[in-house]
């Protein structure tokens, strides 16, 4: 390190070109004979000084400014080497696991067997974004400020209670309708969750046990695939799905089980995706060594928070249950400051539109009333789940990557955005489904991948919100595939500067306002203009424009 910093100082100096030389040269004689005029038959010329002050001063900024810029640039190269060459060391000196039972010649086969994950997302010891930028005094001020809003709405809520009921009201009626029949959803949840403990597990067990002495490979691994597709469809997408509807379950308990129903299908197919190309792999080298995970891997992905299946990822020495305490009190405070922004921003004004003869003043007022309480919701959810949800279970399990999300708020494209909102779902989304999409039809045809991540993405954020609210309102898809498609082309890559962010984010505010107004208009009208004899088109059509035509 002694000699790299010699050697980088050499050539900042040896970087002067002879015209830099001449310059300085000519701006020291000159300012000799400044100095030499600015004293003259023993009197000092005060303004003469005060120029030169300035001078040395404004000079001064300049070198202060190009110095932090060289050593900003030199920093930014040390760093990402680094990076680079302890990824590779990591990727090099991962051996994976073997039976006790499996002979040193198997091992050494089984070795050479490569699977997808060699190829996909490689885990490091990192830290969160957020839990690094909080120690920086400037950047907690600002969750200061978060606070110090939600200690305003309590005290907002209580007055307006006090006035109108003569007492306080401390009731949450709104979060225990919300989360009302919680013993259903614990039920429900146990049965995903055992389910796809054993099922997968074991189909997966018996189809690569025998795989390598089966004379019928392609058709044995037809049925097998078969009964996981079976479980995939009936016993992770409809079960949980009849359960919700049957039951009615309220929005918030529908979520919870919706929420569980989409991540544990996701974390099946990668478990599938990742194992299934190894014991091909293996086959195909006719080793003995069949690469079969551990059941308490198996298990432990099932909890970790990534979607990527790995048979060890990087972990921490120790718990730090205090960090976990503070993060799961986070997430519950933001759970009331939802329901405060609800109570005092959303219901007053949602109760008073649903009784109104419907117009475009009334729309437009709706949509940018709507933006304060989306923008707020959308960045409690992202501070909640994003950011102390999955660093509380990360903490608890000492899963040491802890790169969650990335700096979206500097975006200047939409296509960063995405990349960078939800780095979890990005991932999976990114390996399993553009990734194999380009394998199987060409790299000629990324621009159809691009559009076939957006249609998968779309249709699963539609399911979950036409489930959780209980009716089909495709607001949600019609954004995804039609302006969020159209702004990752748009604002691309390529788009960098100040005004490119300042269009992100109003174009996010905006959307949120938009997807606020229309779901709350459309619960609203299915609250008060209730349908005698609906048939099945009645689910399919918007409620609020046949309400509000009525009014």
């Amino acid at each position: 390190m002694a000699g790299e910093g010699t050697s980088l100082k050499s050539r900042r100096l040896n970087s002067r070109t002879p015209a830099t030389a001449e310059e300085d040269g000519a701006m020291r004689k000159a300012e000799g004979d400044q100095s030499f005029g600015a004293v003259s038959n023993g009197w000092v010329n005060v303004e003469h000084v005060i120029s030169r002050k300035k001078q040395l001063k404004k000079k001064a900024e300049q070198l202060k400014l190009h110095l932090m810029k060289e050593v900003d640039g030199h920093f930014s190269d040390f760093v990402e080497n680094l990076i680079e060459e302890s990824t590779l060391l990591e990727s090099a000196s991962s051996i994976p696991t073997f039976p006790a039972a499996c002979t040193e010649k198997d091992g050494r086969k089984g070795r050479g067997v490569k699977s997808s994950s060699e190829h996909g997302k490689i885990f490091i010891s990192r830290r969160s974004l957020l839990d690094e930028l909080f120690e920086v005094n400037h950047i907690r001020t600002i969750y200061h400020m978060f606070i110090a809003l939600l200690i305003l709405f309590i005290f907002s809520t209580l007055l307006v209670d006090f006035i109108d009921e003569g007492r306080l009201v401390l009731e949450f009626d709104l979060l225990v309708y919300a989360f009302g029949k919680f013993p259903i959803v614990i039920a429900s949840w146990l049965c995903m969750f055992l389910s796809t403990l054993m099922i997968p597990y074991s189909l997966f067990h018996l189809w690569a046990s025998g795989y390598q002495a089966s004379s019928h490979k392609t058709l044995r691994s037809l049925f097998f695939g078969t009964l996981f597709l079976l479980f995939q469809i009936v016993g992770l997408g409809f079960g949980p799905t009849y359960i919700v509807v049957k039951h009615s379950l309220p929005p918030a308990s529908r979520c919870v089980v919706i929420f569980e129903q989409v991540r544990l299908f996701m974390k099946v197919h990668s478990f599938i995706r990742e194992n299934v190309p190894r014991v091909i792999e293996s086959a195909k080298e006719k080793s003995t060594f069949v690469p079969m995970p551990k059941v308490t891997n198996y298990l432990y992905f099932l909890f970790v928070p990534t979607l990527i299946y790995r048979d060890s990822y990087p972990r921490n020495p120790s718990i730090r249950w205090s960090y976990v305490l503070t993060k799961f009190a986070q997430v519950l405070g933001c759970l009331f400051y939802v329901y405060y922004v609800l109570v005092r921003l959303c219901i007053p004004l949602f109760h008073n539109i649903s009784q109104e003869p419907f117009n475009l003043r009334v729309l437009v007022l709706c949509i940018f009333n709507s933006i304060l309480p989306g923008v707020l919701v959308l960045l409690l959810f992202f501070f909640a789940f994003l950011h102390c949800w999955l660093n509380a279970f990360a903490e608890m399990l000492r899963f040491a990557d802890r790169m969650f999300y990335k700096d979206w708020w500097n975006s200047t494209s939409f296509a960063n955005y995405y990349r960078t909102w939800n780095v979890v779902v990005h991932d999976w989304l990114y390996y399993y489904t553009y990734k194999d999409f380009i394998s199987i039809f060409g790299k000629r045809f990324k621009a159809a991948g691009m559009v076939y991540v957006f249609m998968v993405s779309a249709v699963v954020h539609e399911y979950a919100l036409a489930i959780c609210f209980g009716f089909f309102y495709p607001v949600m898809f019609i954004l995804f595939m039609g302006f969020g498609m159209l702004f990752n082309f748009i604002l691309h890559d390529r788009r960098k500067g100040p005004i490119w962010n300042v269009i992100m984010w109003t174009s996010l505010f905006l959307g949120q306002g938009v997807i606020f107004c229309l779901y709350s208009q459309e619960w609203y009208a299915r609250q008060y203009c209730p349908l005698h004899n609906p048939t099945f088109m009645d689910y399919l059509k918007p409620r609020s424009w046949t309400c509000y035509l009525q009014l």
